[in-house]
């Protein structure tokens, strides 16, 4: 039937046509954005993963900017630390040379001044972006002893956890011109809590060579057993070298005439014995009531050492170690061998640092490279869910064309239709 009033195949031609029209606009979108879901009506879910995953990706970027600020500034203080090791052994090699009997050690000490001022000099200079962790004030209100780089961000089950690269100060610091860490009472005896062994236990030297097993007992605590060995016609002073050289925390030993003089030991017991039988002694070194002013712990170069000079002990750091002064008696030459222990010690906590710091930085040189992978992983991902495939969209917007094309022809066709009625009223 035909009718002038419903056109059922112009209507079915315009369904076609708007159908065709909407798929090609959707395609138009797609290459022109190169996304097939560019908004929330696109599709609900992956956009909302997408929207997330690219907010976290620029987290991520964040981080890798975190870590490039901190492998810079790790690097400086590595580069400060390893030049001071440097330094160290050539202050080492000086005090060893002013052990000579005879030579000027007041010229030598216008080496040493030298060699420390390079040292603070490399520590304070040591700086990247304001900071500086090799010389420190622990006092200063904003100080903080962990030093933290961001190194990684994720979010796993909706919760998102940030990790960081800690430095830890205290490891690594060589100056600090405020004390930052305190001793208790009992672990420290000034030289009001000096005890000593005799010398009828100590002056005289064994037959042979011989094993002395010396036994320390904090009160309350466990006996430890320490042994070096001694020959014929050592000395008190070397007795007290060897007692030095077995590095017990806390304990420091010096030469009194022909005693052995122990202090800074407070609150323990010490027995000597020889393997010939002889040098059995037990002394009390100290007790709490002892104690004297509480000692701090700096950095590694202006921490306190003690040193038993004219008779009575002292403080020194390796910042101002002075020998200008010294002469050839057995004292100071105790004393200087004492500092060159000090410097010893403090060349293999600097080489501790330096360890530590490098362990850090190759870290974080790890996590760059991870950090960088993640990120492109995670916009390969992205790409996954919302990229079009251009190569299918390009042939479908040929084809829409071409439907398109088709779908105005069949409407214009059934538009004609309807013309045809007018030859049915020609005369």
């Amino acid at each position: 039937m035909t009718s002038l009033l419903t056109n059922s195949q112009a209507m079915t031609a315009l369904q076609t046509l708007s159908a065709t029209n909407k798929n090609l606009a959707t395609t138009q979108s797609r290459i022109s954005t190169g996304q097939r879901v560019a908004t929330a009506s696109d599709n609900a879910a992956y956009w909302s993963i997408a929207t997330t995953m690219r907010s976290d990706n620029k987290a991520l970027g964040a981080v890798q900017d975190s870590l490039g600020l901190g492998a810079a500034t790790i690097d400086t203080m590595y580069t400060g630390l390893t030049s001071t090791t440097d330094i160290m052994a050539d202050l080492k090699a000086k005090l060893t040379t002013a052990r000579t009997p005879g030579v000027d050690r007041a010229k030598i000490q216008s080496d040493v001044d030298n060699m420390l001022d390079d040292l603070k000099s490399a520590a304070d200079s040591s700086v990247f972006n304001s900071e500086n962790w090799l010389s420190v004030n622990s006092d200063d209100a904003n100080y903080n002893a962990t030093k933290s780089v961001v190194s990684s961000f994720s979010r796993a089950g909706g919760v998102v956890s940030i990790d960081t690269v800690d430095v830890k100060l205290d490891d690594i610091k060589l100056y600090d011109s405020t004390y930052d860490a305190t001793y208790t009472a009992a672990a420290y005896v000034d030289t009001a809590g000096v005890y000593t062994f005799d010398a009828t236990t100590v002056g005289t030297a064994p037959a042979t060579t011989s094993t002395i097993t010396m036994t320390v007992t904090p009160t309350g605590g466990t006996a430890t057993n320490y042994k070096f060995d001694i020959s014929q016609g050592s000395t008190v002073k070397d007795i007290a070298n060897q007692i030095n050289k077995l590095g017990i925390d806390g304990l420091t030993v010096g030469v009194d005439g022909d005693t052995v003089v122990f202090a800074n030991r407070a609150d323990a017991a010490i027995t000597m014995t020889a393997s010939d039988g002889g040098l059995v002694e037990t002394t009390a070194i100290g007790t709490a009531a002892d104690a004297g002013t509480a000692k701090t712990a700096k950095g590694i170069l202006d921490k306190s050492h003690d040193v038993f000079r004219d008779g009575a002990w002292s403080e020194f750091s390796i910042s101002s170690i002075d020998i200008s002064s010294l002469t050839d008696s057995p004292d100071d030459l105790q004393a200087l061998e004492t500092y060159i222990l000090a410097v010893d010690d403090a060349s293999a906590e600097l080489a501790d640092a330096a360890t530590n710091l490098g362990a850090i930085k190759n870290r974080i040189d790890r996590q760059q490279d991870f950090v960088k992978k993640m990120v492109d992983s995670i916009d390969r991902g992205i790409g996954q869910l919302v990229d079009a495939d251009m190569n299918a969209e390009s042939t479908r917007l040929q084809a829409l064309q071409v439907q398109q094309q088709l779908g105005i022809q069949a409407l214009s066709i059934a538009n004609g239709n309807s013309q045809s009625i007018l030859s049915l009223f020609r005369g």
